[in-house]
């Protein structure tokens, strides 16, 4: 979660843009954007809008393939389930 936001501000930052300023340019509400750059959460829509502005949508085709290495998942959680 921690790089997504990491390369959506990096993104930002590049197209020289403010959280304001994209606020009102994708359509995604100006908290939206600064909790998504501060905690890391967002709804999907309003990612997938981001993602519109920025025309990065083709990078969501992957996002569900059938044939995706289930096994990365169970590691993406491993870290936060065991105590």
């Amino acid at each position: 979660m921690n790089e997504l936001v990491s390369k959506h501000q990096l993104l930002r930052k590049k197209h020289g843009i403010s959280q304001l300023e994209l606020a009102k340019k994708s359509g995604v509400s100006f908290g939206s954007i600064k909790r998504f750059e501060t905690t890391g959460q967002i709804s999907l829509e309003s990612l997938l809008k981001l993602a519109y502005f920025f025309n990065r949508l083709a990078d969501f085709n992957t996002v569900f393939l059938i044939d995706a290495d289930l096994g990365k998942i169970e590691k993406l959680f491993s870290n936060t389930t065991r105590k």
